[in-house]
């Protein structure tokens, strides 16, 4: 087995954002040196990697030459240049997740076709070149409102997605290659983050509740143990397993799904990455969701995935009517609540619904626990000097 521990092992990694801050504690815990490549000199792994580099994740020659520098190859963003990365995995170098994976993800057109082709459940949907060929489709009635509109690319936290219900809703959506999806009534808006190694041993995390913010369509809560029945979390998982399979996955991936009013479970999307659903495992798993990423991409035995306890997790955004240097209001506050961590991700600027930090609420009592994140949102404020 390769020493990646106190050795001149070099673990690289696209991207500089919170999901690589939280990841290099992890790094750090174990010692291995990690090289970070970002477009941002200011990003918040910028000071505390061993090495940070400056450059444009989409640009063929910084992805290349970056991924000479390194013995594997990761990320925490999945906009990155593929092209570079089929070079360097032609050239023997690994990367996790695979580079024929990004491909799929990165679109959510070819996404969607994955899901049909491979006979996974998800919600109907159309895929257009680019707006003017759903307004055509929609004047013929080939397809009609309401509908979920999804820019193909570059899409994240609520971006890219509008409920279109007719047609002055389009004004506002930009010409770009999207899809459109069957509006469907659920019950839950659910998410398994499931584990795999390259020796194909694979873990699931608990299913998890999504709670979404009314108009920013951004998560504001993710609770743990998800509140649905045995048989209902157990098919979340299964449809995740299969999406693993049918990827031949290795890494850590998310998938987001639907539980519709019937109980059947739809797929939404997948990122290939630690996620926001996951945040909850840094304090109330055995193995939080970074270190597993670690363990799945060097092909170390995974680690348990239950929870110690049940755990809330909230999300931190800019305020509304909130740019510049960013503060944190009542923080005292929160930290004075048995159970309560919070995150900060490094940002120094907040503006409106940005995403800042997070904080994790643990409890032996998940009502008891979704109480205190309650408080805990309507406390802190990140606001601006």
């Amino acid at each position: 087995m390769k020493n990646y521990f106190s050795s001149d092992f070099k673990l690289g990694i696209l991207g500089g954002g919170q999901l690589g801050r939280m990841l290099l504690t992890e790094t750090q815990k174990f010692d291995i040196h990690t090289s970070i490549l970002d477009s941002n000199k200011n990003a918040p792994c910028a000071e505390i990697c061993n090495h940070f580099e400056i450059g444009d994740l989409l640009d063929f020659d910084a992805v290349y030459n970056f991924g000479k520098t390194v013995d594997v190859l990761t990320i925490e963003i999945e906009n990155v240049n593929i092209d570079a990365l089929d070079k360097l995995e032609s050239e023997g170098l690994t990367i996790y997740p695979k580079p024929k994976n990004l491909r799929v993800i990165q679109s959510k057109a070819s996404q969607k076709n994955f899901y049909f082709d491979h006979k996974i459940p998800t919600a109907p949907f159309s895929h257009f070149a680019y707006l003017e060929e759903l307004v055509l489709c929609l004047e013929s009635e080939i397809i009609n409102f309401p509908f979920v509109w999804k820019a193909a690319r570059f899409g994240y936290d609520g971006n890219g997605v509008k409920i279109v219900r007719n047609f002055s809703d389009l004004d506002t959506l930009p010409n770009v290659e999207c899809i459109t999806e069957q509006l469907i009534p659920f019950k839950n808006e659910l998410a398994v983050i499931v584990a795999r190694n390259t020796d194909g041993e694979t873990k699931t995390y608990p299913v998890v509740e999504m709670e979404f913010h009314p108009e920013a369509n951004q998560v504001e809560y993710v609770i743990c143990p998800a509140r649905i029945g045995e048989s209902v979390a157990k098919k979340a998982q299964k449809v995740a397993l299969k999406v693993v399979e049918k990827l031949d996955f290795v890494g850590l991936l998310a998938v987001e799904m639907f539980q519709t009013e019937t109980n059947e479970i739809l797929v939404n999307e997948v990122a290939p990455r630690p996620h926001n659903s996951g945040h909850y495992s840094i304090e109330a798993s055995y193995i939080n969701q970074f270190e597993q990423h670690l363990r799945s991409i060097l092909n170390l035995p995974l680690g348990n995935t239950e929870s110690k306890v049940a755990g809330i997790m909230v999300n931190l955004v800019g305020e509304e009517g909130f740019s510049g240097d960013v503060v944190y209001q009542n923080i005292n506050n929160i930290l004075k609540i048995d159970g309560v961590t919070p995150h900060i991700y490094g940002k120094k600027e907040t503006r409106p619904f940005r995403k800042m930090g997070h904080v994790t609420i643990v409890n032996k009592d998940i009502d008891t626990a979704r109480k205190i994140a309650q408080k805990v949102k309507e406390t802190i404020r990140v606001i601006s000097k």
